[in-house]
């Protein structure tokens, strides 16, 4: 039985998050919270919180305790990006993009 929790329009670039996710790739849920935890990055917790969501939903619609799930799968993907404009020199205008990210979670039991 696998089970996933999304985070979708982040606010923070794929390029940002994937060594987070790179980290906690293949680790059981308590151990991916407890190093997101302990990670000096302010976007570990938008992963932390991902995870403990696809905790809670197995836990909420299969009665399966946390501390028995793996994270088989996670990954984050490109989301719509922001369209902004700088003012320059002369009157002219500078295009900026603000990228963002959705990041999806799929957890399993570890006998599964």
């Amino acid at each position: 039985m696998q089970v996933r929790a999304f985070a979708k329009n982040t606010g923070i670039p794929a390029r940002k998050i994937r060594p987070l996710i790179d980290m906690v790739r293949g680790k059981t849920v308590d151990e991916a919270l407890i190093l997101l935890r302990f990670t000096p990055s302010p976007n570990a917790r938008v992963v932390a919180k991902t995870v403990k969501s696809a905790a809670a939903n197995a836990e909420n619609n299969y009665q399966v305790t946390p501390s028995d799930l793996k994270i088989i799968s996670i990954y984050a993907d490109e989301a719509p990006r922001l369209r902004r404009f700088y003012p320059r020199a002369r009157g002219r205008m500078s295009p900026v993009q603000k990228n963002s990210s959705h990041i999806t979670v799929i957890v399993a039991d570890e006998e599964a």
